[in-house]
């Protein structure tokens, strides 16, 4: 289920998600969106509703400390209060002492972070970036769209359009939020 896209032009954030929940073969079209803003972060969500709604509802963001980086600030800090959340809720698995959470991709002070199942943070160098089932589509139409003079919602839309015609598990309406 889903395609989250996103992309970064100086300091704002532009990202955008589908409204598809899919349990088998069954497709649900929710009203809970999938991307919201918090604090001063954009969140974007793939993996399950319920991790949305603990990042959404119930993540405290730590303060970000003086003289700490913002790559140090979101692997260290964020993470931390991210997997100790997820960990307390019931919602991350253990097995063979491996951690697993789920993936999203988070946008702070101008950089657009992507957070993977094993809780790393990966911080790309595109300007663009996708998660869930529709991402290779999202991406491609993103790439191809990354020189082009249009503003970046019309390129989140695109890639999100993109997404829902090639993937039997993105729908719209679409929500694109800025930051």
């Amino acid at each position: 289920m889903t395609c989250i896209a996103a992309v970064r032009e100086g300091k704002r954030i532009v990202m955008g998600g589908d409204a598809a929940g899919v349990a088998g073969y069954r497709l649900y079209n929710r009203a809970d969106n999938k991307v919201f803003i918090k604090q001063n972060m954009i969140f974007g969500f793939t993996s399950s509703f319920r991790m949305g709604n603990l990042l959404r509802w119930q993540l405290e963001i730590p303060q970000h400390p003086l003289g700490v980086s913002v790559l140090e600030y979101i692997n260290v800090h964020f993470i931390e209060a991210v997997r100790n959340l997820l960990k307390d809720k019931g919602f991350a698995k253990t097995k063979e002492n491996h951690e697993e959470g789920g993936t999203f991709l988070v946008g702070y002070k101008g950089k657009l972070f992507r957070v993977e199942d094993d809780f790393q943070v990966a911080l790309h160098r595109d300007k663009f970036l996708a998660c869930g089932c529709g991402e290779s589509f999202a991406l491609a139409t993103l790439y191809t769209l990354r020189d082009k003079k249009i503003p970046a919602k019309q390129k989140i839309t695109q890639a999100l359009v993109t997404a829902e015609y090639f993937s039997a598990a993105v729908r719209k309406p679409f929500v694109i939020l800025e930051l």
